[in-house]
């Protein structure tokens, strides 16, 4: 990524949330009392799996402006190997023409909702299994696509993953061409670090390129609002807006 082409990234470290839909723009004021900083909404995928009534432009540009962080995640094609249904997997024969598809639809949700170029899109990967050579090649595949896809259109890739399958496979992965740079991690210790148990290269995915969720299914109250989140240790990009 050339400087002269790429808008500077925007970063952000310390506590942030994720939860399948977005809150309204009443909670995300009254959550905004200094523990989180930072919040991801689902922007997109067909395998999207809550609808988002308050996910708008008009929502971005109000939280944002309360000065909420944003991190832009998209459900794509799931791998054809992983258990249970999905309404988009991927196979050998498609991942590539899917990654590229979905990678562009990414773009453009992120867009319609006011996220600029410059701004990252974290792929959801869900857990599958790596052994299975065919599969892991497949979803590597699609990965690489939907990374070309973004790099297009000065988009900045991120993958979220768990750490022992889907994470994994990325961060392992021999070739490393057009793989994600920024990576999400799911390892669900009640940690809050990105350092000090990390579970990869320590060479890899350095200077604010990562993330890690350390804690599922969490009821949290304040200001009256009551949301069950993800907890998430945060040091990556997050949205550029306004």
């Amino acid at each position: 990524m050339a400087a002269t082409t790429w808008p500077a990234q925007r970063t952000f470290t310390g506590h942030a949330f994720d939860t399948c839909a977005a809150p309204s723009l009443s909670a995300m004021k009254a959550w905004n009392t200094g523990f989180y900083g930072a919040a991801a909404v689902y922007v997109g995928g067909k395998n999207r799996g809550c609808s988002q009534p308050n996910l708008t432009a008009s929502w971005v540009k109000s939280v944002t402006a309360a000065g909420w962080k944003l991190i832009p995640l998209y459900v794509g094609a799931q791998p054809s190997c992983q258990t249970g249904s999905s309404p988009e997997k991927l196979t050998a024969t498609t991942a590539a023409s899917l990654g590229a598809t979905d990678g562009a639809d990414a773009v453009a949700k992120a867009a319609a909702l006011g996220m600029k170029a410059g701004s990252p899109i974290y792929l959801d990967m869900e857990a599958y299994d790596t052994t299975n050579t065919a599969c892991n090649n497949g979803v590597l595949t699609y990965v690489r696509a939907f990374d070309k896809a973004l790099h297009a259109k000065t988009y900045r890739t991120g993958y979220y993953g768990v750490t022992s399958s889907s994470a994994k496979a990325v961060a392992n992965a021999t070739d490393k061409t057009d793989l994600p740079g920024n990576l999400w991690y799911a390892l669900w210790d009640k940690q809050n670090t990105t350092t000090a148990d990390w579970p990869f290269g320590a060479t890899q995915f350095t200077n604010h390129s990562r993330a890690r969720q350390y804690l599922v299914n969490s009821k949290e109250s304040r200001g009256g609002y009551t949301i069950t989140v993800d907890r998430d240790a945060w040091d990556a990009p997050v949205a550029i807006t306004g």
